[in-house]
Parts: structure tokens; C-alpha cells; sequence
């Protein structure tokens, strides 16, 4: 699916989903409904997922739509990089992060990502970039995300980073 086919099925699954949390009858929330499954459909059609699936994906997700939150820490000490190998894609090597949580700040967000995935504590220091995920070269997602990078101290000293 191009880049502009996934934009378009986003923004179907976003109105659909809007639509039905404010939808005032039966036959606003069919028709809603159906714009959901045609955002499905698409997506399946290129490989996201089976359309159940992602439907049920979908369903999950209330309220007005906003895009989701990824976050990401940049930490350098000692003149080396600390990354992560994604566990859900592939081993591949990243910076720390992943998902803010409702009710926490994307600095709270990196701080607590760093600890789940490498074991260290860090604070926030400096946000560094704030991206629309959609516009750079990535893995498609279903939802729209925004990705958010701060650089971060290690709190405490440590004696390598490998």
C-alpha cells in the first residue's frame, strides 16, 4: 500500500471512530461502522493484519481519535550510545522507547522506557525532536503516531554501557 493508501485508510479508521463515539442513532453508527471496515479492509489488503483483526482493533479504540504517542531516549555516555534490540521486531537494534502511557508525561514516558528496556535510570533533560511518524521512512502502523526523542542522563553512574 503507498504511503498516501495508508494516510487515507488512518484517517477513515479516525473518522469512523469519532463518528461513533458522538453518533446520536442507529444509522449514524452503521453507517460509521462501515467506513471502520473499510478502513480494514484496506489495511488487510496491503498486509497489516487480517480484517477481524484490525476490526477488532479498532473497536477498542473510543473517543475522538488523536494520534498516539511514541516515545524515544536518546542517552550518551561516556562517548557511546545506548540502544535496545526490539524484542517485537526482529532483534532490531533502537534508541529506548515505546508507547506513553495514559495519564504520563512523555518525559515520564522515555524515563520510565529506559528502566523497562535497559535496565537504567535516566532523567529528561531536553526534548529534542517531535515528529510526525507518518512522514518519515518507517514500519507502516495502523494508527497515526507522533514520535517524540529526548535526551537523557543516566541518573546514577554506570560502569559501561555494552
Amino acid at each position: 500500500m503507498s504511503d498516501q493508501w495508508l494516510h487515507w485508510a488512518q484517517r477513515l479508521q479516525a473518522l469512523s471512530q469519532t463518528g461513533l463515539t458522538f453518533a446520536v442513532n442507529d444509522f449514524d453508527r452503521d453507517r460509521y461502522g462501515q467506513i471502520a471496515a473499510i478502513a480494514a479492509e484496506m489495511m488487510a489488503a496491503d498486509g497489516m493484519g487480517e480484517v477481524d483483526g484490525l476490526q477488532k482493533l479498532f473497536d477498542q479504540q473510543q473517543g475522538y481519535a488523536t494520534p498516539k504517542v511514541d516515545v524515544r531516549g536518546v542517552v550518551i555516555h561516556n562517548n557511546k550510545l545506548l540502544m535496545v534490540r526490539e524484542k517485537l521486531d526482529e532483534g532490531r537494534w533502537t534508541l529506548p522507547g515505546g508507547w506513553a502511557d495514559v495519564g504520563e508525561s512523555p518525559a515520564l514516558a522515555t524515563v520510565r522506557e529506559i528502566e523497562e528496556e535497559a535496565g537504567y535510570t535516566a532523567r529528561a533533560v531536553k526534548l529534542l525532536a517531535l515528529y510526525d511518524r507518518n512522514k518519515h521512512e518507517h514500519t507502516p502502523y495502523i494508527f497515526h503516531a507522533y514520535k517524540v526523542f529526548f535526551r537523557c542522563e543516566l541518573v546514577n553512574e554506570v560502569q559501561h554501557l555494552v
